[in-house]
């Protein structure tokens, strides 16, 4: 198996606009790539750069996972992010290792890559989305 290199951290926020200029000032880089990501009911934006680069997400229907989240814990880490060659593949070896799964299929996520979660109940209590580099 590759050695998977971080994509990003993903931070759940209440409001982009109060949050973004924390993140910036943290560091040092500009907010990019905002966009609304509808079938995960958040808008998203970027912030620095390479494995160092926050995914800020804040909820745009009380129904999403980061509403409900925000609701139970407040504001703060979402999920570890982990580029892969294939997530289709890499879903299919976790289910066959017995991991709890989200996501049966990727999804669309932001910037138009695919995306899919391992349940916290498979990784230690931590979020891990999977993306599949070069796509979109």
């Amino acid at each position: 198996m590759t050695e998977r290199a971080l994509d990003h951290v993903g931070i759940a926020v209440h409001s982009l606009d109060d949050s973004l200029p924390l993140f910036e000032s943290i560091t040092g880089g500009k907010g990019y790539g905002r966009e609304v990501v509808g079938s995960q009911g958040v808008e998203v934006v970027f912030v620095g750069s390479g494995a160092g680069r926050v995914e800020l997400l804040a909820p745009v229907r009380e129904d999403s996972g980061v509403a409900k989240y925000l609701a139970r814990r407040g504001p703060g880490m979402h999920h570890l992010c982990y580029r892969v060659d294939d997530v289709a593949a890499e879903l299919e070896r976790y289910r066959a290792e017995g991991a709890q799964l989200i996501d049966q299929t990727p999804r669309p996520g932001a910037a138009g890559h695919l995306v899919a979660f391992i349940h916290p109940k498979s990784t230690g209590g931590v979020l891990v989305e999977l993306l599949q580099a070069g796509h979109g």
